[in-house]
């Protein structure tokens, strides 16, 4: 037994030496890959600094997720070789992203913290109680999170090159003061940062639990079904053995990218001694021991991770630059849209003159070309169309105004013509009934008519407003005075044209007169309808159907009167020479409506807006009418900072993808 026992130490100890050589040639292959995929790295920590995220174009990151106490934070600290914050409840209350620097021997380890625009050079033994302090700076004291993230940047010799987002772990029920949407908070910080395909997902599983239960598979899985972009590290193996093997070589979670056993650090251990542990856990512990030693251990992490990051981002590279031209052309096309800043008073008289132009030239297109393509969504501004309408309404409420009513037929008629009895010679229709009857008719559409011209104009109002606010936005001065000018020469139009409406209804009354040939057409067919009309009275029909009038009523038709006959041929004048009126009429105001909006682009508004703005400005000031707004002097900082850091970005992509490609 004793020798059994010295040679089962033999061999654990050559088994021990082996790892340790194979330790020694992956520290070397660590150094390999960080001379390669160093310069990766710094471009795409580069573009994070400048904010290239900002514009949505999304970077290349290992985002490590996974349920509260899962050991994420211990994982992370393994991979970094230093202490992070550990304990019960959650760690991580922010986004803590973490850069991991390979540095030579004779540097050191240097750690600089970043966050909100503030840079801390601390030591090793301080990262816990920065960690702390900054993140309560950010959520406060209490355990509500917060999306704002810190940045740990740790140069280290032996250091593998990466960049890691360490997130809130993952819990469904609120305890210890944390908030009641605690897990919708963490749930919504942890999407933002894994839905993007640029993303690699470190799931983190603890060896306890059930991985098809664990609520981080379930939204890695949300957002990379396949696993494809997954890749799972099973900690604290030490805690539960039993069954590690079957969960990670079965993969009933779809885990693409595989699956690295680890052991977490214990206690007081230092990270030297918890790797010493966990080379001699899966060499002595008898579950363990049967994995494949290319799944275990935080070298062979350290290998995978930067493997699949120097991947991903090589991968990624070429469609960011695209990305980013694309971005910059849009920001550019925005800062061309904003007007310029003028250095002379000329400058500004010919930028005033060119929106004066683009003004006119754009009522022009709306109001009298009937341009659609201006507001393609907006058919409120399709102003021929909207006119159209008013005037299509307006013909339509002229030819109902005076439908025959069933239970009327030539009562009006007969009362008028016996009043007027005896005024004029027998077999002749009284002018002064015609007048009567064509007078009545139109006072009774007058009101319509005038309220044409007042929701036209009204109309028009709203339409060359909103064509000034585009035109004249950026400028509160100019645009203030344009509004001014437009509202006065807008009352203006709406009192002329009212004019004109009245002038033209007033005419109607007053002159009765056409040429028309439909009116004398209309004629021929009175004999036979009044034919028709009085044969029925005489055999006392109910009703009579007379074609171009309808069904008449003969129940309150005065019968007996001697003026029936006469009656007949008065109300068909009128009905013929009404006709007529209301064509004149549903044709005439539309146009004169028309015309004088017409007039009033091309000559009116432009002259009135130039008079206003020039008659209470010196030239030598124009400078002033055309300062622009604070809104526009924002955007146009905003858009030159963005153009700033989005060429800046593009500078810095190009040069590494030229220098991958001459490799």
């Amino acid at each position: 037994m004793a020798h059994t026992s010295v040679e089962q130490q033999g061999t654990v100890t050559l088994m021990l030496d082996n790892l340790c050589i194979k330790k020694q040639e992956t520290v070397c292959l660590t150094d390999s890959y960080n001379e390669r995929i160093r310069p990766l790295l710094d471009s795409v920590d580069t573009l994070r600094g400048l904010g290239v995220m900002k514009e949505g174009i999304n970077l290349p990151s290992i985002v490590v997720v996974g349920d509260q106490s899962s050991g994420k934070s211990s994982v992370l600290e393994s991979l970094a070789g230093i202490s992070l914050p550990r304990g019960q409840g959650i760690c991580t209350r922010v986004p803590l992203i973490m850069r991991l620097h390979n540095s030579r021997l004779d540097e050191g380890m240097q750690i600089v913290v970043e966050y909100n625009g503030k840079k801390l050079s601390i030591a090793d033994s301080q990262i816990t109680e920065t960690l702390n302090s900054v993140t309560e700076e950010i959520a406060g004291t209490g355990k509500s999170i917060n999306d704002t993230p810190i940045t740990l940047n740790v140069w280290k010799p032996n250091a593998p090159d990466l960049t890691m987002v360490d997130l809130p772990g993952i819990t469904r029920v609120p305890v210890h003061g944390q908030p009641q949407d605690i897990y919708e908070q963490i749930s919504r910080i942890i999407m933002q940062y894994i839905a993007p395909k640029e993303s690699i997902i470190l799931n983190v599983l603890s060896a306890a639990v059930d991985f098809p239960t664990c609520e981080s598979i379930r939204m890695s899985q949300l957002v990379d079904e396949k696993g494809e972009r997954t890749l799972a590290v099973v900690s604290k193996v030490d805690k539960a053995p039993e069954g590690v093997l079957e969960k990670v070589t079965d993969n009933s979670v779809n885990i693409g990218l595989g699956y690295v056993c680890v052991r977490n650090r214990v206690g007081n251990e230092t990270i030297s001694e918890a790797r010493q542990m966990e080379c001699e856990l899966f060499t002595r512990d008898p579950d363990l021991s049967k994995i494949d030693k290319n799944m275990v251990g935080i070298p062979v992490l350290a290998k995978k991770l930067m493997q699949i990051q120097a991947m991903s981002i090589s991968k990624c590279l070429p469609d960011i630059l695209k990305k980013i031209d694309a971005t910059l052309s849009k920001r550019q096309s925005e800062l061309n849209t904003l007007p310029r800043n003028f250095s002379t008073s000329a400058e500004a008289m010919i930028e005033f003159m060119r929106l004066m132009d683009s003004i006119k030239g754009m009522l022009h297109k709306l109001l009298v070309q009937g341009d659609i393509e201006l507001f393609p969504d907006e058919t409120e501004m399709h102003c021929i169309a909207c006119l159209y309408k008013m005037f299509e309404s307006y013909s339509h409420d002229l030819s109902s105004a005076f439908n025959n009513t069933p239970d009327d037929f030539l009562v009006e008629e007969v009362k008028l013509l016996e009043e007027a009895r005896g005024v004029s010679l027998p077999n002749f229709l009284p002018h002064s009934v015609l007048v009567i009857l064509l007078q009545s008719r139109i006072e009774s559409i007058s009101e319509r008519s005038r309220d044409l011209a007042i929701m036209a104009c009204h109309y028009i109002d709203k339409v060359v407003c909103r064509v000034i606010d585009i035109q004249t936005q950026c400028f509160p001065s100019l645009h203030s005075a344009s509004r001014r000018a437009f509202q006065a020469l807008i009352d203006r139009k709406r009192d002329e044209c009212i004019r004109l409406v009245q002038d033209t209804l007033d005419m109607q009354k007053t002159i009765f007169f056409t040429l028309n040939p439909s009116f004398s057409e209309s004629r021929q067919n009175w004999e036979e309808w009044k034919k028709t009309f009085l044969d029925a009275i005489k055999r006392n029909h109910n009703t009579v159907k007379l074609e171009g009038i309808g069904e008449i009523n003969l129940k309150n038709v005065p019968k007996d009167s001697i003026q029936l006959d006469a009656a007949f041929d008065m109300k068909m004048s009128v009905m013929a020479y009404w006709s007529v009126v209301k064509m004149r009429l549903v044709d005439d105001i539309p146009l004169h409506l028309r015309f004088t909006f017409h007039k009033m682009v091309q000559d009116d508004i432009v002259n009135l807006v130039v008079k206003e703005v020039l008659g209470s400005a010196e030239p030598a000031k124009i400078g002033d009418i055309l300062e622009e707004s604070p809104k526009t002097a924002t955007k146009r900082r905003d858009l030159l900072k963005r153009i700033a850091m989005l060429r800046e970005s593009k500078y810095t992509l190009s040069k590494i993808i030229d220098k991958l490609e001459e490799a």
